[in-house]
Parts: C-alpha cells; sequence; structure tokens
C-alpha cells in the first residue's frame, strides 16, 4: 500500500523494485516524526525534537565507500582516493539487496539537490528508517507539494541499515558498504544507520557532476550582507575549525552551513539544512544552533539524556564525540529563504592550527590560495594515543577529499580561474592555538576570531597594514581595532621564541612533504607559492 504523494508513473514498482511491504512516499515531517516513534526508532524529546542512536556507526565509513569503475568514469575519477569496485560486483549487490528488501516496510522521499533551479539534482531516498527519511527532508530541498506529480528521480539513493554485505561476492572491504555508480545513477548503502552517508553520497554526486559544467562545488559555509547578496563570503574549513559558527553570524544572512556551488550566476546551497555539531554547544555561543536541538522534527543523533526530564547532555561524549543534530535552515532566523548568493567577494580558508603556529589571520595571493586550498590543513590535538604527546597534522585536500570523486587539481584549478575572474580576496583564519601548542598554549579567543573577520568582511582590514610572514610568504596584518597586536605576531606570544621557530620550521616542511604529491600537476605561479 502507498501513502503520500507520488507520481503514479514514478512509483518503485515503476523502477523495477517490487514486492516490498508498505511503501510511503514524501511523508511530511509530523508523519515522519509520528512513524519513527511508533516503530521504536527513536523518542520524541523536549519540544518534538526526535533523539536517536545510530548504532555501531557513529560517523562515516569512508574505507567502505566505492566507485563503479566503468569506461564512461575510468579518466575522470581519482582513483588513489575513490576505491573501485567492478560492475559486475555492483549489479550482484543490487540485486541481493532488492532481495532483501521484499516485503520490508520502506520510506521514499523525492527531493532537490542543489538552490539554483537549472543546476539541482533530483534525488530520490528510499530507506527502511523513517527518521532518515526526516532527516534526507532537513537536509535537502523540499519540492512544493504541485512539483512532485511532475518529479522524475535522475538518482535513486537506496539506503538498508538491515542489510550486510558479503565482501567476496560484492567486491567491498566488510559488511558494511557505500556504492556509487554513475552509470545506473544508483547509490546503494547497507549495514550502517550513520545519516551522515545519505548527505555525503549526495555531496559526493555533486562534486563530480557540477565541475563538468564548470561550476565549483565546495565543501564550505556561506554568508551574506543583509540586503545584499553581491557581499557574500564563502568559509571552507574542515570539522573543529568553526565553519558553521563563524558563518551564523547575526549580523549577516546565511545562506548554509555546509555544501555549496559557485556558478557563473553566483553561490547557491546544495542543501535545505544544517547538520551541527552538538558536543559542548552552548546557549551563550551559540544561542540559534542550541535552539534548535529542542524544536519539532529536530533530529538529534547519539546525544546522552535524562530519561525522566529528557534534558540534554551537551559534555557527554560516551557514545561519541561525534554527536549532532539536523534542521531545516528556516530554523535559523537570518538564513536566506531562496539559499542564494553572488559571487564571492571574499574567502575564507579556516584552520585549527594546533601547533600554535600560524596566525589568526593572514591574507592569501590566489596562488597562496590553491597551495592552502590544495593543501587542506588542519590538526588534531595530542592525547588521543598512547604516547602521542605533540599534535597530528591533518592533510585533507580542497578541504573534503572523502567527497572529492575527482583529482584534487581539477577543483583547485576551478577555484582560481573564478578567483582571477571576479576578484574575490583571500583569507587564512587559524581558530587554533596561540603562545604555544596544544597542551602548552591556548585557543584563539573566538572575540578576536570575530573581530578579524568583521575587518575583513567590511574591507577594513585589507586597507591597513601587513606584513610578510617568514615562514609561510604571506601577508599578516600588523594592527587591528579591538584586537590586541600581540596576538598578531604568534612567535611573540610564545615563552621562547626559539621553541616558536623550531616548531614553524617543522610545520614548514610538513606542507611541504604533503604538497610534493601535487607539483607534477600545478602552474609555475602555484609552484613558487609553495613553501620548503
Amino acid at each position: 500500500m502507498n501513502f503520500g504523494r507520488v507520481n503514479p508513473a514514478q512509483t518503485l514498482d515503476a523502477q523495477g523494485i517490487t514486492g516490498l511491504g508498505d511503501v510511503h512516499y514524501n511523508l511530511i515531517e509530523p508523519a515522519l516524526v509520528e512513524a519513527a516513534v511508533k516503530r521504536g526508532e527513536g523518542r520524541l524529546g523536549k519540544g518534538g525534537a526526535f533523539l536517536c542512536s545510530t548504532g555501531q556507526f557513529t560517523g562515516r565509513s569512508p574505507k567502505d565507500k566505492f566507485v563503479v569503475r566503468s569506461p564512461a568514469v575510468e579518466d575522470s575519477i581519482w582513483w588513489e582516493n575513490n576505491a573501485p569496485m567492478t560492475p559486475e560486483a555492483f549489479d550482484a549487490l543490487h540485486a541481493d539487496m532488492l532481495a532483501h528488501m521484499k516485503g520490508r516496510d520502506y520510506f521514499v522521499q523525492d527531493l532537490y539537490a542543489g538552490a539554483d533551479p537549472t543546476l539541482r539534482l533530483d534525488v530520490r531516498l528510499v530507506t527502511e528508517l523513517a527518521w532518515h527519511g526526516l532527516f534526507i527532508r532537513h537536509m535537502l530541498r523540499r519540492p512544493e507539494r504541485a512539483e512532485l506529480d511532475g518529479f522524475v528521480p535522475e538518482w535513486t539513493i537506496i539506503n538498508c541499515p538491515s542489510f550486510k554485505a558479503d565482501p567476496a561476492r560484492h567486491g567491498c572491504r566488510s559488511d558494511t558498504v557505500i556504492a556509487l555508480n554513475f552509470d545506473k545513477k544508483t547509490i546503494l548503502i547497507g549495514n550502517t544507520e550513520y545519516a551522515g552517508e545519505n548527505k555525503k553520497s549526495v555531496f559526493t554526486l555533486l562534486n563530480y557532476i557540477l565541475p563538468g559544467k564548470g561550476v565549483m562545488a565546495m565543501h564550505c559555509s556561506a554568508n551574506h550582507a543583509i540586503g545584499n547578496p553581491v557581499d557574500t563570503a564563502v568559509f571552507f574549513g574542515l570539522s573543529g575549525t568553526g565553519k558553521t559558527t563563524l558563518s551564523a553570524d547575526p549580523t549577516r544572512t546565511l545562506i548554509g552551513d555546509d555544501e555549496h556551488g559557485w556558478s557563473e550566476r553566483g553561490t547557491f546551497n546544495f542543501e535545505g539544512g544544517c547538520y551541527a555539531k552538538t558536543i559542548n554547544l552552548s546557549p551563550e555561543a551559540e544561542p540559534e544552533i542550541y535552539a534548535t536541538t529542542s524544536r519539532f522534527g529536530t533530529v538529534v543523533e547519539n546525544m546522552v539524556y535524562d530519561e525522566e526530564t529528557l534534558e540534554l547532555d551537551f559534555e557527554d561524549d560516551s557514545l561519541t564525540a561525534n554527536t549532532r543534530c539536523a534542521y531545516p535552515l528556516d530554523y535559523i532566523s537570518n538564513a536566506s529563504e531562496s539559499g542564494l548568493g553572488g559571487h564571492p567577494k571574499n574567502i575564507i580558508m579556516l584552520t585549527c592550527d594546533a601547533f600554535g603556529v600560524l596566525p589568526p589571520i593572514a591574507r592569501l595571493t590566489p596562488a597562496q590560495a590553491m597551495y592552502h586550498f590544495l593543501s587542506g590543513f588542519t590538526s588534531k590535538v595530542a592525547g588521543t594515543e598512547r604516547g602521542v604527546t605533540e599534535p597530528q597534522p591533518t592533510f585533507s585536500t580542497c578541504f573534503g577529499a572523502p567527497f572529492m570523486p575527482r583529482r584534487p587539481e581539477v577543483y583547485g584549478k576551478l577555484l582560481q580561474a573564478k578567483i582571477a575572474k571576479h576578484g574575490a580576496v583571500c583569507w587564512l583564519v587559524n581558530t587554533g592555538w596561540t603562545g604555544g601548542a596544544y597542551g602548552t598554549g591556548k585557543r584563539m579567543p573566538i572575540k578576536a576570531t570575530r573581530a578579524l573577520l568583521t575587518a575583513a568582511l567590511d574591507g577594513s582590514l585589507a586597507a591597513g597594514q601587513f606584513r610578510r610572514d617568514p615562514n609561510f610568504g604571506f601577508d599578516v596584518p600588523v594592527m587591528v581595532h579591538d584586537v590586541d597586536s600581540k596576538l598578531l605576531d604568534p612567535r611573540s606570544t610564545w615563552a621562547d621564541p626559539a621553541a616558536y621557530d623550531a616548531q614553524a620550521a617543522k610545520l614548514v616542511a610538513m606542507f611541504a612533504d604533503n604538497f610534493a604529491q601535487y607539483v607534477p600537476y600545478i602552474d609555475a605561479d602555484v609552484k613558487a607559492a609553495a613553501i620548503g
């Protein structure tokens, strides 16, 4: 039996997915919450939020992600970063998954990926969990009810957490699998309840499709001046660098917090919602994000809560440090309704330097911007493993290597060309440590970071005086209103300048060693910007 709105010609039966139990098409949020609670997938929290656990997997499984290797994509996929699967193995996986689905109930959501109607992707998610349907309704963009009558899915994602893959039969690594087939426009996900796999699978698709159309796909947040979309800024950054926090500026309009495109018309959000980390979230630092955790329909993942009062514990990471909430963008008061902005006027590259070397902000030339974009540097703090006493560097090219199906220089050259054409000013912002490395120094004051970003975005910072950094070659401001000038010179914040010099030399060498892999593929000006 079918429920909800669907084009009769576009049912699962019409797609060859037959023999299922009840199929629920395009249920809206109240019905999805009701179904999820009734099915025991989680429970209703304060304000009507949906509280759930993702089971064994509390994060993505990047080593279990595969791309089907076919002649159509053979020469355009970055195979060193994307594990291949044979077409035959995918066909066996697909057939076995469809057989597994027989007689089971499923939830279908037909949604748009991309706020630009000329570039959006029509995506269908088929999942056995009602709350996954709720999650993806938040994360992608919802068609009007009347639009569903003419909706034709270009891509279909089938997510079966109860299905276990067979590595010998299906050509995968374990009984968990995420397999993308660009020929069949199908993604299969098995043996994981982590909802982020749905979101990032769509991001991976767009990261492949859009560059072929001359559109830059970006792992970034974005905002624009209130009433002035021409004044748009994008914020690249890996998890923990402040991408969501710093773009959620109450004095600017939020376009989106994670995934965007840059086309000939400007910037556009891929999504219709936000997927924010909640660990140590506070009402003082991030009041609007905090408030979403007690609003109707917000999906709250893997958070510990009081069984009687349903109060969430924002500091308890006993299930995972990757606690999250997913909510529609309109839960943020200053969010853009259209999801559209102009060409970026400012490009911010965020890093969390636990080595205590980088300045809080630096201005980059276009070549330096490509260098740092390809490097994608941040760092993990010490103490996560026995005997590890120093920060660990993390280089994730394009600030999102796990989601990049094409080679890094494809995205780098696209970004470089768009910066040159539209004259964007590029900045590197360090939200990490100052006065010493992690364990000795202290975290960069958020008040100073916000003041520096405000000065960068309003143009006053570019008009000031700069010095050339002796380690990285970029320009660093020497004085900014409301910011301690000593903070702008990292070496002066260390008690032992010689120790800073040694740490800086070590970090420079790490950058150089990592960047060596890109040297054969880049232009002379970027090579000249490379350090080491």
